[in-house]
């Protein structure tokens, strides 16, 4: 192991300890501080991060593993994250084929430790089954970013980034809220993921205690499996079984693509809709005010990106500059906002295609 790998485990192993029920930055521990030329390592140094995190430093070899693109937010995760390391000369990404088998995603893990790349970025599959080996990596001195499903020990991770389920309902809930606050007894659809997974569970209790904010409930409920197939079919029960709709929440803009499908199909147009995740051709039908579809909540795909940005800081021993506080955090959750036409122009260059 290098000198300056050496210094970087030192200062993962002690970050991680004195970052134990943090919710937030690492702010505590002088340790995180980089060292200096010539310095003897006491003290408690000074935030490096005067110089812009963007300037050249020393090149880092970053892993990055995700499951199978079979979704379309799935494959705008790994191209973001392609496109941002692309951004800097001094990183080198190295991707992993995507995959939906968890010993397969594990042995991938195993490959980048043995290679001994400087970071790994990280989107399991499964959290929980990927924590051991993530652990591993955090064991050999190789920060771990971890990105949107969570692993069940913090110590598995320098770094966890995260869209906001919860707040993705709120802001949804909020949002018909805005729209039909006036009208009471309104009747409230929802068309969820798959109900299982807790992601699904937090959407649906932010949007109902959005809703129950403005006095409303959610009158019809179906779920689906963010796939197309499974929208389409959700949405012509749910129709069927609702002869009248005020507002729909479907939570996946991938599976929407089916819902307003069954939509057209059934020749519906008596309610407003409201996608989930901020797809670009759900966008593009916002913009173009052609169908029942009126916003859609973001759930960002660019957190993996974002991983790949703060596994370089991590790997170059960089604080975050737009913070006055030392290190990176341990814990970002990004927002979830709201995207309509009257702001849509703001969002959509970025979105992922469906």
């Amino acid at each position: 192991m290098s000198a300056t790998r050496q210094r970087r485990f030192r200062r993962l192993m002690t970050t991680a300890v004195c970052a134990v029920g943090a919710t937030a930055l690492v702010t505590g521990c002088t340790s995180n501080t980089p060292e200096s030329e010539g310095s003897s390592g006491g003290g408690g140094g000074s935030n490096n991060a005067a110089s812009a995190n963007d300037d050249p430093g020393d090149t880092v070899r970053i892993g990055f593993s995700a499951p199978a693109a079979d979704h379309g937010w799935m494959a705008g995760i790994t191209e973001a994250a392609r496109a941002e390391a692309e951004n800097y000369e001094d990183v080198e990404l190295i991707v992993a084929e995507g995959t939906n088998d968890v010993s397969a995603q594990i042995s991938q893990v195993e490959t980048f430790i043995n290679d001994g790349v400087d970071a790994i970025v990280l989107l399991p599959f499964d959290g929980a089954a990927l924590t051991p080996v993530a652990l591993e990596a955090m064991e050999a001195g190789i920060p771990v970013i971890n990105v949107d499903r969570e692993f069940d020990s913090p110590f598995a991770a320098r770094a966890t980034i995260l869209g906001d389920n919860y707040g993705m309902g709120v802001s949804a809930g909020t949002y018909v809220c805005s729209q039909l606050g006036d009208t009471p007894g309104a009747v409230v659809a929802e068309i969820a993921g798959i109900d299982s997974l807790p992601l699904t569970q937090d959407r649906s209790q932010g949007f109902a205690d959005a809703l129950a904010d403005c006095g409303l409930t959610v009158s019809n409920r179906v779920a689906a499996d963010f796939t197309v197939e499974g929208g389409e079919e959700a949405a012509a029960n749910l129709l069927q079984a609702a002869p009248k709709i005020d507002a729909l929440w479907n939570h996946d803009d991938d599976q929407g693509v089916g819902v307003l499908a069954a939509i057209n199909n059934a020749g519906r147009d008596e309610f407003i809709m409201v996608g989930g995740a901020g797809s670009a051709n759900a966008m593009r039908s916002i913009q173009a005010d052609d169908s029942v579809l009126k916003a859609t909540v973001i759930y960002p795909h660019t957190q993996a990106a974002d991983g790949v940005k703060l596994a370089r800081l991590v790997a170059q021993e960089k604080s975050l500059s737009d913070l006055a506080s030392q290190g990176v955090p341990r814990r970002t959750v990004l927002d979830a906002p709201v995207v309509t036409a009257d702001n849509v122009d703001q969002y959509i260059d970025a979105a992922f295609e469906s």
